[in-house]
């Protein structure tokens, strides 16, 4: 069994991946789920670390690294999960850069999205701390909710359009939220 992913562990396992990382040009990685929740301090650690990165070769070492701090990887994004927003690209908020290796939290609204649909209490509460943290704005996270091609949904047959805006209306109606603007 892995040991919890910890802020420490975090750290640790980016050192090892800007040590670890191809010479000769930069990466960017991202943290996703309950790696960016734990860096950011909401959680006191998480089960593994969803990443994701522009170029795979990055990871070249995860194995060894995963073995090494005893962690559970998984490389996610949430476009595997939920129809992509527009401009997702231009929302990945900066954390460190190490070496040849830029860290970014990936775009907080498509990970508040992905959590609010799926749906479970520790995910609607990283998605409640994305609200409250400021780096996701409910007007702005049903607008682009609102704004999803119906025919994105054709590549989740497991989602519906309403079932998707039902939940994330649902989310923003939590009273411990801000209202919309």
């Amino acid at each position: 069994m892995r040991a919890e992913l910890t802020r420490e562990r975090l750290s640790a396992l980016m050192r090892e991946l800007a040590r670890t990382a191809p010479r000769g040009k930069s990466y960017r990685v991202y943290l996703v789920g309950g790696g960016a929740a734990v860096y950011l301090g909401w959680r006191a650690s998480s089960m593994d670390l969803d990443l994701c990165a522009d170029e795979d070769a990055v990871f070249r070492d995860i194995q060894g690294i995963k073995e090494r701090l005893n962690v559970n990887i998984e490389f996610a994004r949430p476009e595997r999960f939920v129809p992509p927003l527009k401009g997702s690209a231009d929302r990945h908020v900066f954390v460190e850069t190490l070496g040849r290796v830029s860290f970014f939290h990936y775009d907080p609204y498509a990970q508040v999205l992905s959590k609010v649909v799926r749906g479970f209490d520790r995910d609607l509460e990283d998605a409640r701390r994305f609200v409250r943290s400021g780096m996701v704005d409910p007007g702005r996270l049903r607008a682009l909710v609102e704004a999803i091609p119906r025919s994105a949904y054709a590549r989740y047959p497991s989602l519906s359009r309403a079932a998707v805006e039902q939940a994330v209306d649902a989310f923003l109606r939590d009273p411990g939220l801000p209202a919309i603007r």
